[in-house]
This record gives structure tokens, sequence and C-alpha cells, in this order.
């Protein structure tokens, strides 16, 4: 999780896309949003507004299980807010699922429909 993290924070979109399996899927609970594919997910993060931070708090992690839970501290301007974000593995370093959990439910920003489905 240091590459994903470092990577996504440091805006080094070969690095974090090199952490994803082809297939990963992207879920956001509170907003009812599911992104399907490296590609479509790497595009909603190069594409996302603001000029976001992000520092790994925690990792708690079961290798033989590939599964990593992380907990967050994200700041966006002057706003920061914790989040846990929980991510399976296919096994050979690269990740196939992430749910990401923010403070409250919220609605989407607009722009991304291209990229998600909602449920």
């Amino acid at each position: 999780m240091a590459t994903y993290w470092a990577a996504a924070d440091a805006r080094d979109w070969t690095t974090f896309a090199g952490t994803l399996a082809d297939d990963v899927v992207y879920d956001l609970p509170q907003t009812r949003e599911r992104i399907r594919g490296r590609e479509a997910f790497l595009r909603f993060n190069v594409e996302y507004p603001g000029d976001w931070r992000v520092r790994t708090e925690r990792v708690v992690a079961d290798p033989d299980a590939g599964q990593v839970v992380t907990w967050l501290r994200v700041t966006v301007g002057a706003e920061e807010m914790c989040a846990v974000s929980f991510f399976t593995g296919d096994g050979q370093g690269r990740i196939t699922g992430i749910t990401d959990f923010w403070p409250e439910p919220y609605e989407p920003p607009a722009g991304r429909e291209h990229l998600v489905e909602r449920y």
C-alpha cells in the first residue's frame, strides 16, 4: 500500500496504475458509485478536482488473505478528514478491489458520470 498511496499523493500516475489489476473495482458506498477497470479508475484519479493530499496513518494487512486496510488523513485546502480504505489483491501484488469510506455520505461532484455507475 505504501507504493499506491505515495504514487497517488505524488500524482505519479504511471506507478499508481502499476499497482492495479486490469479489472480493479473501486466502490464508494457513501456516493453509491462504482468504477470498473484500471483505465477508468486511473482517469477518475487524474481528473479528480482540487489540490488534495493524503497521508497514511495506519496499515493493517493480512498478506495470506490478500487484504489490507488503511486509515488515512486527507487534506483538501484547509479541510482535513479521515478515511478508511479496504483493499483486496490478486496474489501477484496488484489491487483488485478498493472500497473507500469517508466521514459522511455526500453527493458526488459533477463531471465524473462518464466513469462511474451508480447503485
